[in-house]
């Protein structure tokens, strides 16, 4: 059986690897300039087994709204493109022979609200996560033995403090990333 300060300490934990990965998900949205980060997601069929794009090439932005896709093999160009253009990104890549061009056109209004809802439903999907973990905590904290009922209720008040602090996370990372969409 554990103990409060490892249920907390677990707990907290937990709840970093889910605002982590928030943030990864988040990271993967068009926000109106160019990130390399929105072509994370991307696997590229190479030689047979399936790749990350990062793993086969170097991504850079040499301004707002472009990106720059050079691979490490030049055998790695025609299934880079055709990665990128089968992907839900609508992105329309560029090969230049050795590398890919992708520009990055201006976000619509109706785009970046889109981009928004799919924040929304990823934080959303954070909040869940986070008070599964407090659900569990709260198990846990009534399973510790040779506690009192005090010790038991002072145990729930501080899951529930941890886990505000983790909603409050969660919130913030949403808003800041709905500013960079619509900013």
């Amino acid at each position: 059986m554990a103990d409060m300060k490892t249920i907390q300490a677990d707990t907290r934990e937990k709840m970093g690897k889910a605002i982590e990965s928030l943030e990864n998900n988040l990271s993967v949205l068009r926000t109106g300039r160019a990130n390399p980060g929105i072509l994370k997601k991307i696997v590229v069929d190479y030689y047979g087994s399936t790749m990350p794009i990062d793993q086969v090439a170097s991504i850079t932005t040499p301004d707002a709204r472009t990106l720059v896709i050079t691979p490490w093999d030049r055998g790695a160009l025609n299934p880079i493109e055709k990665a990128i253009r089968d992907s839900d990104l609508g992105l329309n890549p560029n090969n230049k022979g050795d590398t890919i061009f992708i520009s990055l056109p201006m976000l619509t209004e109706e785009r970046r609200k889109d981009l928004v809802k799919n924040a929304k439903s990823y934080s959303e999907d954070a909040r869940i996560a986070v008070r599964n973990i407090r659900k569990h905590a709260l198990d846990e904290v009534k399973k510790v033995e040779g506690i009192g009922d005090d010790e038991i209720k002072r145990g729930e008040a501080d899951v529930q403090k941890i886990t505000d602090e983790f909603i409050a996370k969660v919130d913030q990372t949403f808003q800041k990333k709905e500013q960079e969409i619509l900013g």
